[in-house]
């Protein structure tokens, strides 16, 4: 008999330590009804049973139930207590933990840890420290915890004081004193220990590759971690990301195709450093042989493509991450939504806002300045002004945002009633203030009061001006005219005057047909910029306004010897999220050319009937009076108005994008064609915005 209840009372415990391990394992699979549905099936729930579920739900975020099981429990050990504190103390509840702490029974030294874990994390190094001197005993655990506590707050002083008082150092603790050195650039101290440590492991020797690394010393690093006696996975991680984040993308390259296992954190760090390099295949190249990638990895790829000018190939691989249903992270959206403010794609970028708002990101000033930028540049000027006037506590960077949008859009006297605003608001303005007024001058045709802002710029708000000003207000100048006085400014300029300074003069002299003044500032661009086209394309301009045709096809000549090629004219436009590009020519490669074309003619025949002459003087060859004509028939600007008028709806803006600035004919050409057509275009070019409606331009002919 006594055997048999023996053999009875062992089944039981095998059958209840095998239900602890399953409601163990399934709450950390995150699987927790699981877990509970074994819990309510035992037949006998001893007290380990009771602490296994009330840990799963704390694991799996669900404090108040966990409360409510542990405040059933019959029968609690410290060991009950202790896992309620350490439950809280996961999920940040550090009040609730120190309630449970003050009301235990009896408490060990667990439970003191965990009460000072939990203040660490949360921060509150005081409290923390407070509860560690009243330890009534303490282990390496307790010292190392408070000691990090120390590092995290850069107290790196008094977390050493407190490391020479340890009794015991194990590697975790030399391992923290090291991080916490490096953490504050103290690399001879961090070695020291090292050094003098009996035994390491691998983290202390990765801690040491990544200390040197953070700290610049990217060859001392790789010193130490060719002798390592183990590298893991965040060993080589940490040696290649001190490469990439130096630029030393060779190397990084060399080290990335030695990896044994590449972690999905090593191939994002490689991907951001081809792109950083300007190797935007390679980093694609690393991306499409991913098995598998995080939201980081699409983040990285599509910044990759925002910033070295892709603006296309990030818009559709942002699509093809909605489609294989990755979430966006913050970092992507904001990548995305620069893109279509350089494309111009409302649509997108009114997506794109919806998501943040829909994730709560759009609280956030910074994401409100790109918000502003991206319908700014898409030309719509009240959804950017509705955003700015969401903020209560606007930063400077949504101030100039606003300055500057109102600006290139040529409503100067917004732009200074916002400069005013701010100003009386004390809010002090800084260099980019500056820029944005003084444009919004310029564009304007205020020359007056951009001479009296710029006069004020140092002894009224204590802004040094610098060369950028100096651009605006030769432009300024140049734009009403004034050629000589803004050439006598750059005279007297503080500072060397750079190709900003000397293009906004050339442009100026090719407004107002000054050629001896744009053959000054075309010889100094030549010499700052030797491969810029632009100085000598303006300088073409003037030579073939006036008939000059043999020193155009000279200074060919010297662009040909110099191997300085113009960028072509594009122009974009967006259709349905599609993005439509067009170059200078009759645009065969487009799918729908015979309708634009006839749309074209269509417009000819309206403009010709409407008075309009093609202006031959923005033609630079030497050719028919006929060809020149049909030539600026087909510049970029208007096959894209010509596609939009038929694609974008009847009542909407016809919104394009082009990469130089407009030229006259095209100019005279879109006043008229919003007139005979009845539409509203908004063309955004290399300089500044314009608004035609009517047959009327925004910028009133003052550009």
């Amino acid at each position: 008999m006594r055997v048999r209840f023996i053999l009875s009372r062992k089944y039981c415990t095998s059958i209840a330590i095998s239900s602890n391990s399953q409601i163990a394992r399934y709450a950390r699979l995150g699987q927790i009804e699981k877990a509970r549905r074994v819990f309510d099936q035992m037949p006998d729930k001893t007290i380990v049973s009771w602490n296994s579920i009330v840990a799963g739900y704390f694991q799996s975020n669900q404090p108040g139930e966990a409360r409510k099981l542990f405040d059933r429990m019959l029968e609690r050990n410290t060991v009950s207590w202790n896992g309620l504190i350490s439950g809280y103390v996961k999920n940040g509840m550090i009040i609730e933990a120190r309630k449970v702490f003050d009301s235990m029974p009896e408490r060990n030294v667990v439970s003191w840890t965990s009460m000072v874990r939990g203040y660490v994390q949360e921060g509150i190094i005081s409290e923390a420290e407070s509860l560690f001197w009243q330890m009534p005993e303490r282990n390496v655990v307790s010292w190392t915890v408070m000691l990090g506590g120390l590092i995290q707050e850069g107290r790196i002083d008094e977390a050493r004081r407190l490391y020479d008082m340890m009794p015991e150092k194990d590697v975790v603790t030399r391992t923290n004193m090291i991080g916490g050195y490096f953490q504050v650039g103290r690399l001879a101290e961090a070695r020291e220990i090292f050094d003098e440590m009996p035994r390491r492991n691998v983290v202390s020797w990765t801690t040491m590759v990544s200390g040197y690394v953070h700290n610049n010393q990217v060859d001392v690093a790789r010193k130490l971690f060719e002798v390592m006696p183990e590298k893991n996975e965040v060993s080589w991680t940490a040696m290649l990301i001190g490469y990439t984040q130096c630029g030393r993308i060779e190397e990084a390259s060399e080290l990335f195709h030695a990896m044994p296992d590449k972690s999905v954190v090593a191939c994002n760090a490689i991907i951001l450093g081809y792109g950083q390099n300007g190797e935007v295949a390679k980093a694609r190249e690393v991306f499409d042989n991913m098995r598998e990638r995080d939201d980081r990895t699409w983040s990285a790829m599509i910044k990759v493509y925002e910033r070295k000018g892709f603006e296309l190939e990030a818009l559709d691989l942002f699509t093809l991450m909605q489609r294989e249903s990755v979430r966006p992270n913050f970092p992507s959206l904001i990548s995305v939504l620069s893109v279509c403010g350089s494309l111009a794609s409302l649509d997108y970028g009114r997506q794109i806002h919806a998501q943040l708002v829909r994730n709560q990101f759009d609280h956030d000033v910074y994401v409100a300045s790109v918000l502003m930028t991206m319908y700014v540049k898409c030309g719509n000027l009240v959804k950017a002004n509705q955003v700015f006037n969401r903020f209560a506590a606007k930063d400077i960077v949504m101030w100039n945002s606003m300055i500057t949008g109102y600006a290139q859009h040529g409503l100067g006297e917004k732009a200074l009633q916002i400069f005013q605003e701010m100003c009386s608001l004390g809010i002090s303005p800084d260099e980019i203030t500056f820029i944005g007024v003084l444009s919004a001058c310029s564009y304007s045709g205020k020359v007056e009061k951009g001479l009296e802002i710029f006069e004020t710029m140092k002894s009224k708000y204590q802004v040094e001006p610098r060369t950028e000003h100096y651009a605006c207000m030769v432009d300024l100048l140049g734009r009403a005219g004034k050629v000589k006085e803004a050439m006598d400014l750059i005279k007297k300029m503080p500072v060397e005057a750079d190709a900003i300074v000397w293009g906004a003069l050339l442009g100026a002299c090719r407004q107002h047909m000054k050629l001896d003044l744009a053959e000054v500032a075309a010889k100094k661009l030549t010499e700052l910029e030797p491969n810029k086209a632009g100085p000598y394309v303006l300088l073409s301009n003037i030579y073939a306004s006036q008939g000059r045709w043999h020193d155009v096809a000279e200074l060919r000549k010297n662009m040909r010897t110099r191997s300085v090629s113009k960028s072509p004219g594009c122009s974009w436009i967006e259709v349905e999220k599609n993005v439509h590009m067009f170059t200078g020519g009759e645009s065969t490669g487009h799918p729908d050319h015979a309708m634009i074309m006839r749309m074209l003619e269509k417009l000819g025949v309206l403009l010709r009937e409407a008075g309009y002459c093609p202006d031959a003087s923005f033609v630079l060859h030497d050719v028919e009076e006929e060809e020149k004509a049909h030539s600026l028939g087909y510049h970029s600007e208007k096959l894209a108005i010509a596609y939009g008028l038929l694609k974008v709806p009847q009542g909407m803006p016809i919104r394009v994008m082009k990469n130089l600035r407009v030229c006259g004919d095209c100019h005279s050409a879109i006043k008229l064609i919003s007139k005979v057509m009845g539409r509203e275009v908004i063309l955004r070019d290399a300089n500044r915005f314009h608004h035609f409606k009517d047959g009327l331009c925004s910028c009133r002919d003052y550009w």
